[in-house]
């Protein structure tokens, strides 16, 4: 079962809780311990581009607009230029607290 799904304004958030916004969708998704950003939104029943889900193929690069995160890999498919300008590789990036990407190819998967 999907976990659910809330609209920005409608569940505050707690300490314990970690979320995912995906812009220009304006949806704001639970992302539980461990799970990458990309596993949250797919858990959610979003779909984001992907591939390799390990970080080289670069599928899913998107721009984060807020929070931090930390990668799975040492070294994730970024160069540094990239990296400064706030580009995410969500399939490997852990957030650590909330974080906002905008990802303008994001949507609802077909059921």
């Amino acid at each position: 079962m999907p976990a659910p799904i809330t609209p920005l304004d409608a569940h505050p958030s707690t300490v314990e809780d970690t979320w995912l916004t995906l812009l220009p969708l304006g949806v704001r998704v639970p992302v539980r311990p461990g799970q990458s950003l990309l596993e949250a939104a797919l858990a959610a029943g979003f779909e984001l581009p992907r591939s390799c889900r390990n970080g080289t193929c670069r599928a899913c690069r998107c721009r984060m607009t807020q929070g931090r995160v930390r990668y799975r890999t040492e070294w994730p498919g970024l160069s540094p230029d990239e990296h400064d300008a706030g580009e995410v590789l969500p399939c490997v990036a852990l957030p650590e607290g909330d974080v906002t990407l905008n990802q303008p190819l994001a949507r609802r998967a077909s059921t």
